[in-house]
């Protein structure tokens, strides 16, 4: 009988990311297809990745192109019925990856099959809901196949055929609200999104980039998390809202700012100092479709 990983490639996003490399090996050692989309590391991730895997395909972009660019550069290359992001910080068994194949397979309409994410202690983790635009979530989490309207893109198998007409990542998106964006995408076109508990991956969250500089890693996850939200508003609500959404924003952070310099959190007061002047230098775009 065929194996399932042999009509799956395995796409991963790289910044700073060897020492996830461990970790992948279960999985990537078994896979036949895989494309490393390296967004400037300087850590030997893109040599060590055609070390331990020679079957890969590596892109090195020489620079951070964002999450969505990357993952639109990879999704490119592939040439699979079916593509398999997954975040470094991430780990899948083969097995896993081969059951959300032959789950795929026997719904052909579902856009993407994602597996249930959990916690490095096992606790699963709400990796799904209904589009926030639609109405809220609420309830116990899955417990059986679910058809959903959003999944965390830290790990999404898609069938490539049924983006052909939608295509992939909002490039304007550059790190967040880029899976919550195609996830909605989908939705309004009526293209099922489904999660499988049956497969669980570890998600080892916020572990896929480690450096010397922690504190600027989290300002910038603040300076693009603020930026990014407000590009959603303006694409899927209004523009008028996301002004609104920005200045409330940038007043409670400026009032909560000392607050936190004086509780003296570094890693909470670089976020939220990023925060802050993403709010303070974003620009809103025209919307397109």
């Amino acid at each position: 009988m065929p194996d399932p990983l042999d009509r799956v490639t395995v796409v991963l996003v790289t910044f700073h990311s060897a020492h996830c490399l461990d970790a992948l090996h279960a999985l990537l050692a078994h896979c036949p297809h895989i494309v490393v989309s390296d967004n400037g590391s300087s850590d030997g991730t893109p040599g060590q990745v055609r070390s331990r895997w020679p079957q890969a395909q590596v892109l090195e972009h020489g620079r951070n192109l964002g999450f969505g660019a990357a993952n639109n550069r990879a999704l490119a290359q592939v040439k699979t019925p079916y593509a398999f992001l997954l975040n470094p910080d991430c780990e899948v068994t083969p097995d896993g990856l081969r059951e959300l194949v032959r789950v795929a397979d026997d719904m052909p309409d579902a856009a993407i099959v994602a597996p249930q994410l959990c916690a490095a202690s096992g606790q699963p983790e709400a990796n799904y809901r209904w589009p926030g635009t639609v109405w809220a979530s609420r309830g116990p989490g899955a417990d059986a196949p679910a058809c959903v309207g959003f999944v965390v893109g830290a790990a999404m198998l898609f069938r490539m055929e049924r983006f052909s007409d939608l295509g992939f990542f909002d490039e304007r998106f550059f790190l967040y609200y880029e899976d919550d964006d195609l996830c909605l995408r989908l939705f309004q076109n009526q293209r099922p999104m489904i999660v499988w508990p049956a497969v669980q991956a570890i998600h080892r969250s916020r572990g896929s980039v480690k450096g010397n500089t922690p504190w600027r890693s989290e300002y910038l996850r603040g300076y693009h998390h603020a930026q990014s939200k407000l590009t959603y508003t303006v694409k899927h609500r209004s523009l008028a809202l996301a002004r609104s959404q920005r200045w409330r924003v940038l007043l409670t952070t400026s009032l909560a700012l000392p607050l936190r310099a004086i509780a003296w959190s570094p890693r909470l007061l670089a976020r939220m100092a990023g925060r802050w002047m993403g709010l303070a230098q974003w620009r809103p775009y025209e919307p397109r479709s």
